[in-house]
């Protein structure tokens, strides 16, 4: 039954894509489609605008026209299929195609056969087993976590040392983050999440020598706290020529 109510209105010429919106709906009626963020649905939407205080576009307004009513109901089953939903295929609210949960199968002996001599000699492959690796972007529940060495690096990392796949990458699952610039106490409450949860075998942190890396061992340290377990950890400290200081 329609009715002429409050309702989100969406302009699409501002809105940029960024999710913001999404997250703060309780109804979850708001998702973002080819960059744009949508009603789902006119019945999952309270007109109440929680979401409009999120949009950094001004993007959202509340007006009034006709629409299907409101219905609780209705918002209640869509919650629960959006739970039941397998994390496997769950991407954050910004629909970035960069968060969907991938994980690549190793070279076996029978392709790497196949592989020309010349492209043999070119080099080395990448060691990377799954996809995201930003700290932020993988679910505590995400496969490749499973009774795994887990890799946290900080992001600076990559680029002051060359053999990062060869010498720490190759078997182990990577998490990558900045404890500068991100939220300390998130990265806290996912690690403690992904240590109840997924069974880690053990830990490799690898950070810069420069002081605002010194964060990131802690914070693994307080998830694992957090979390009431003890797994076996390392802690390797790299210079910004790109040689190993340290490890313990």
């Amino acid at each position: 039954m329609k009715v002429t109510r409050k309702i989100i209105q969406i302009d699409e010429e501002r809105c940029d894509g960024c999710g913001n919106c999404v997250l703060s709906c309780a109804e979850g009626a708001l998702i973002i489609v080819d960059g744009k963020a949508r009603v789902i649905s006119d019945n999952l939407c309270d007109g109440l605008g929680a979401c409009m205080g999120e949009c950094p576009q001004d993007a959202l307004h509340i007006i009034e026209r006709e629409a299907e009513e409101f219905d609780e109901e209705a918002v209640e089953k869509h919650l629960e299929t959006r739970k039941d939903a397998p994390e496997e295929s769950k991407t954050m609210p910004c629909g970035c195609p960069s968060t969907k949960i991938q994980s690549f199968a190793p070279t076996g002996n029978c392709r790497d056969a196949n592989v020309p001599r010349t492209q043999k000699a070119a080099p080395a492959q990448s060691a990377l087993a799954h996809w995201p690796v930003q700290i932020r972007l993988i679910p505590p529940t995400a496969p490749f976590l499973k009774g795994a060495d887990l890799l946290v690096v900080a992001d600076c990392v990559p680029v002051a040392f060359p053999t990062l796949h060869r010498d720490f990458l190759a078997g182990k699952a990577v998490m990558i983050g900045c404890p500068k610039f991100d939220d300390a106490q998130d990265y806290i409450d996912r690690f403690a999440e992904i240590f109840k949860t997924a069974g880690v075998n053990s830990v490799t942190t690898v950070v810069m020598e420069v002081p605002c890396c010194s964060g990131l061992p802690t914070i693994v340290k307080k998830g694992m706290e957090k979390a009431g377990v003890q797994v076996p950890a390392k802690q390797v400290t790299i210079s910004t020529q790109g040689e190993i200081l340290e490890t313990r």
